[in-house]
């Protein structure tokens, strides 16, 4: 994380993310993949660790490590395409395969949702995993400080499904939502965005616009 300042002086806490280009390896479509979707490489891979089916799908755009898809509404779609054959516009206005992305598909004060796999910390005891307060540390009580207390009854005789205890905690897929776009650098591929995003340093996070 960094800071910022705004036009009136005032400190902006931010996210500095750097954003590679994307490149489009396949688009689905509804009538030959049943839905929507753009399929989006980042990253590249040594050829000897990637599959021989991968090679032949990734066909001469390049060695990605990471694929993921983005679905397309529907709705949306149809309108585009409505849109394009009234103006008879050329399919290069639309999206293709090996087409790249890059950060200028963002602009200063854009709404985004960012997606991430939070830090892992371990397994955990339930005053830190979720905010037990611990038992008191007086009148006999002896070496339970940290304890969860009873997770047991006389009926159904069984621990219920649920039961707040220890154990693993982080490393799950997080999205926060409302974080606002402040300033873009096309040059460097770096977005710097409002707030904290899930994940530590070095970790790979997914923008969308909200």
């Amino acid at each position: 994380m960094s800071q910022v300042y705004d036009k009136d002086g005032n400190i902006i806490p931010v996210t500095v993310i750097e954003a590679e280009l994307n490149t489009i390896v396949q688009i689905k479509t509804k009538e030959k993949d049943k839905y929507e979707a753009v399929q989006v490489g980042y990253g590249t891979k040594k050829p000897k660790n990637i599959a021989k089916q991968q090679k032949g799908h990734f066909k001469k755009l390049d060695n990605f490590a990471v694929l993921k898809e983005f679905r397309l509404d529907s709705k949306v779609q149809s309108a585009k395409r409505k849109a394009s054959e009234k103006s008879e516009t050329t399919s290069d206005s639309r999206l293709a395969t090996g087409q790249k992305i890059d950060v200028s598909v963002f602009s200063e004060g854009d709404v985004v949702r960012v997606m991430g796999i939070t830090k892992g910390k371990g397994f955990q005891g339930v005053m830190k995993r979720h905010g037990f307060h611990g038992m008191p540390h007086s009148h006999g009580h002896h070496h339970v400080a940290r304890h969860g207390g009873s997770i047991g009854q006389r009926f159904p005789q069984h621990t219920l499904r649920g039961m707040k205890m220890p154990g693993r905690m982080g490393h799950n897929k997080l999205t926060v939502r409302g974080l606002k776009v402040v300033t873009i650098d096309p040059e460097n591929n770096l977005i710097a965005i409002k707030g904290a995003v899930p994940g530590n340093k070095g970790g790979l996070v997914m923008i969308q616009s909200q």
